[in-house]
């Protein structure tokens, strides 16, 4: 995969309300191919909603959001699914079939990729040598591959979530986004599977765009930062431009480590995953 993968994103001034309350207020942002955005802020700043624009499970009330161009207001039908099969989500519980072997578990990203009586086939578990093949390269760089033929359910959280990336990959989506990722994980599995969700922005070129809760995964792993406050877009620069000022101004104050809305502990150094 190269950095033109993914296409250019652009919010124009999206707005997107829920009755009387705005969760969104006049958005505008352009992100590069290939860049990791996290999005930063307190609960009900809108983070969820702007990911839920992006993957068009909802329309904004106002404003556009383009993906390569393609205004995903207006799609519908197959060309609704065509775009929700080009995009990716992480989420906080995984999504993966524990009973299930690692292997299989990552096959079934392949299965939009499948057609025919192949695609029956695939459904019933047989996959043909050539989707095994990409299913061990995505393993491969997540660094599982030795955990191909193990129950899912004897992994650790943070190995799971690595899984679910391998599958994300293995559906070869255009974008990437992540809802939380972490924030069910330990700051130790967290940071390892951080530092492979970069890998992925950095080498396979693919945008990864992440609502986060821990501020220091902002600060060491992303490229670019997008703040909300109260669906309003207060801060969009540079990781290293982070500062204390800058989170005053998200989050209204700097609140104690540890509190639901900001984590401000240093985080671990990563194990190493090869691939």
């Amino acid at each position: 995969m190269s950095a033109a993968t993914s296409p250019v994103v652009i919010l124009e001034r999206v707005s997107r309300r829920f009755g009387s309350q705005a969760a969104l207020d006049r958005v505008s942002a352009c992100i590069r191919p290939g860049e990791f955005v996290a999005v930063i802020g307190r609960s009900g700043a809108g983070k969820t909603t702007l990911l839920r624009c992006l993957s068009r499970a909802i329309v904004p009330t106002d404003g556009v959001v383009r993906m390569g161009g393609q205004d995903l207001r207006p799609l519908a039908g197959r060309a609704l699914r065509a775009h929700r099969a080009r995009v990716g989500v992480i989420y906080q519980q995984f999504n993966l079939v524990k009973r299930l072997r690692v292997l299989d578990n990552v096959l079934i990203g392949r299965l939009p990729h499948v057609r025919g009586w192949r695609g029956y086939a695939a459904l019933l578990g047989f996959f043909e040598r050539g989707q095994r093949d990409i299913a061990l390269a995505c393993l491969d760089h997540v660094g599982l591959v030795a955990r191909t033929w193990q129950r899912t359910d004897t992994l650790s959280g943070g190995e799971q979530q690595r899984v679910a990336i391998a599958k994300l990959l293995a559906q070869e989506p255009q974008l990437i986004l992540g809802d939380e990722p972490v924030a069910s994980l330990d700051v130790a599995n967290g940071a390892l599977v951080m530092e492979t969700l970069r890998r992925i922005a950095s080498a396979a070129g693919l945008t990864v765009i992440s609502t986060l809760h821990h501020v220091e995964y902002a600060r060491r792993y992303a490229d670019r930062v997008l703040g909300l406050r109260a669906g309003r877009l207060v801060f969009d620069g540079a990781a290293r431009d982070l500062d204390d000022a800058a989170i005053r101004e998200i989050f209204g104050a700097l609140p104690e480590a540890g509190t639901d809305d900001l984590e401000l502990t240093p985080l671990p150094e990563p194990a190493l995953v090869t691939g």
